[in-house]
């Protein structure tokens, strides 16, 4: 077995410095991913686009890329590409099921504006 391969195909792993969930996230995420069953990681991502210019993204994968980095945060395995990394470092993200002002909130310590909405923000 060749293990360059199988070493070259695992994700890099990082601490919750880059990405924080809090008890509340855990919790919900895990819920949706057992429901929803489409993978067991959860991919948060930056793109462009949004209010402010750029904006989150989360979805459920099956697999890791090569590239990604793994944060293992209250039960829940969060991968990140290294460029979302750059945007994403110190940022917690929360969970409320208040009926107004509730879902997921990202806090990101970089972020110079955000979004009423919360979904967005600029540097």
């Amino acid at each position: 077995m060749d293990t360059t391969t199988t070493a070259a195909a695992s994700p890099r792993v990082a601490d919750e410095r880059l990405i924080r969930l809090t008890a509340p996230a855990g919790v919900k995420v895990r819920t949706l991913a057992a429901r929803e069953a489409q993978g067991g990681f959860l991919r948060v991502a930056i793109s462009g686009g949004g209010c402010n210019g750029l904006s989150y993204k989360m979805r459920f994968v099956g697999e890791a890329k090569p590239a990604d980095i793994l944060v293992r945060s209250e039960g829940v395995e969060v991968l990140v590409d290294p460029k979302s990394a750059l945007y994403l470092r110190g940022t917690q993200l929360d969970y409320s099921d208040k009926m107004i002002g509730g879902g997921f909130k990202f806090s990101n310590p970089n972020a110079k504006a955000s979004c009423s909405c919360g979904e967005s923000f600029s540097l």
